[in-house]
Parts: structure tokens; C-alpha cells; sequence
């Protein structure tokens, strides 16, 4: 029986509790911190039958290549999930539970400055180049949103497809880390600038119908349908799982939105799609 493997790491405090509490409710037998020693007897308990055929570990920065290195000679199909966020928002995480970073508990840091940079440093030199891995930026993601994202991309009981996901956001925000491209929409008509319109967001027929209508939006989205049905392609031809575009004007709330409204309109029946809304306040994925 062939195992599926989820290898989930990334930075302390990016969220790898709640991702787990997400694969546990697909279905996934979940493992955390896994002690390196006893890796050799791991394979033997995968392999006991049914009950093991979908398994997650957690694992952290310093044991990373070792269970890495332990899966790659396998015939299990490994899946590898690694959570982001800015140091920043990691900062106040950390200063908010009170809990200590595993690299000062461990001796190899003293300060939890010291520790997120050297656990990032660490993630550069061994991670960036690793194929097929799934990026999630939780910096500004909530708990649910989060495990929807998981259970859209791990779904214990779907075909892998070519998945793209549209994220409108507000660039005043910063940019999403884990975007594979970013469509900057800020010199479009702006309804923030007209008093019925601006409390409202993309998703309300006034604002969408503002953006959509004028003759810039117009055209720039007859270009954009072009190039998007290219890269799309090109993508899903070269075997690429997951897509995520970033779709961004000045605050997230109205040209953002409403494109993202659009994009996932017009490519819902052609590939499997989510949206999200960052920043408009009524996020859905």
C-alpha cells in the first residue's frame, strides 16, 4: 500500500498546530515532533496497514533534512508544506502566547530576535530550492482560513488537479508572501473616491459594476485574459500543482476585489479555483 506523507515545517509560530488540526480532520494521522532517533522504526509503522495510509509530521528546522533525507529514497508519496510569516508578526505571536522559541530552548539563541532570524537563515540555506513544496503565508491569515487552504489543497479523497487560487489584497498591507504572481491594480478607476461606494467592497454589485464597466478596466482585462490563459497553461503543462495570483490595489477593498471577483469567474470552469479577500473584511477562499 502505498503511504501519503506530509511533511509539514516552516518557522516556529507560523501556525503548524492549527495546519495539523486541519490534516487530522481530513483524515490524517498526525505526529508531532517525532523523535529523530527513532526514525529508523518509522517506516516499519507506516507500513502497518490502513490506518497509517495518510500520516503528517511536524517537524522543526533543526530535524528537517534528517526526516527529508529519511523520505527520499521512499516510494510513499511525500508532500511537503512549509508555513511562512514575517518576522515581525512572528514577533508579536511569540510576545502575545509567551512562549519560548525552540532555538532558545534549545541554546542556540538567547533573544527572540536572534532566534527568528537564525531559524530563518537556517530555512534559506536547506528549503528555498525544494520542488513541489506548498508555501503558505499565514502573516496576515486567520486560523480558519488557514485550514480551508489545507483542506483544498490535501483532500484525502480528490485527484491531484492544477489548482489556482486569486488573493485580492491591499499593498498598503504588504504583499503576499507566498503570491506566484502579483497583478497590480491601482491605476484603475477608484471608488474609493466616491462617497456611496466607498464603505462598500468589490463583492457589493455597485463597487464591482464601477470597476468593471470603465473603458481602462475594459481593456486591461481583455489583455489580462490573454496573458493569464498563456501562463495558466504554461503552468499546468509543466506539471505545477498550485497556483496562487496576487491581485493588489492601494487598501484591498474595491479594484482588488473586484478583479479577483473576475478572475475567478472567468476560470472556475476551467481549472479548479478558490478566492480569497485578504484585507476587504468578509475574506472567503
Amino acid at each position: 500500500m502505498k503511504q501519503h506523507i506530509v511533511l509539514l515545517t516552516g518557522m516556529s509560530g507560523a501556525g503548524k498546530s492549527s495546519a495539523m488540526n486541519a490534516l487530522e480532520d481530513l483524515g490524517y494521522y498526525c505526529i508531532d515532533n517525532f523523535p529523530t532517533e527513532l526514525l529508523p522504526n518509522l517506516e516499519a509503522v507506516i507500513n502497518k496497514g490502513k490506518r497509517y495510509e495518510y500520516m503528517a509530521l511536524a517537524v522543526s528546522a533543526v530535524d528537517y533534512m534528517q526526516f527529508l533525507n529519511f523520505f527520499e529514497n521512499s516510494n510513499d508519496d511525500i508532500q511537503i508544506i512549509f508555513l511562512d510569516a514575517s518576522n515581525e508578526e512572528l514577533l508579536l505571536r511569540y510576545r502575545f502566547t509567551r512562549r519560548r522559541h525552540p532555538m532558545i530552548t534549545n541554546g542556540q539563541a538567547s533573544t527572540l530576535e536572534e532566534a527568528i532570524e537564525l531559524e530563518r537563515d537556517y530555512f534559506n540555506r536547506i528549503a528555498e530550492g525544494q520542488k513541489g513544496t506548498i508555501r503558505f503565508d499565514t502573516t496576515k491569515m486567520s486560523t480558519a482560513e488557514l485550514s480551508k487552504r489545507i483542506r483544498n489543497r490535501l483532500s484525502t479523497n480528490e485527484e491531484a488537479e492544477f489548482t489556482i487560487t486569486f488573493q485580492s489584497f491591499g499593498f498598503k498591507h504588504g504583499i503576499p508572501l507566498d503570491a506566484d504572481l502579483i497583478i497590480d491594480v491601482r491605476f484603475l478607476p477608484n471608488p474609493f473616491y466616491e462617497p456611496a461606494l466607498k464603505a462598500l467592497t468589490g463583492n457589493d454589485k455597485p463597487v464591482y459594476d464601477y470597476v468593471m464597466q470603465a473603458e481602462e478596466t475594459k481593456e486591461f482585462t481583455k489583455r489580462l485574459k490573454a496573458y493569464c490563459d498563456f501562463v495558466f497553461a504554461s503552468y499546468k503543462e509543466q506539471n505545477k500543482s498550485h497556483l496562487i495570483v496576487g491581485i493588489g490595489c492601494t487598501g484591498g477593498q474595491h479594484r482588488s476585489v473586484s478583479i479577483c471577483n473576475w478572475l475567478y469567474a472567468t476560470y472556475k470552469s476551467q481549472y479548479r479555483c478558490f478566492k480569497s479577500h485578504r484585507d476587504s473584511g468578509d475574506a472567503e477562499v
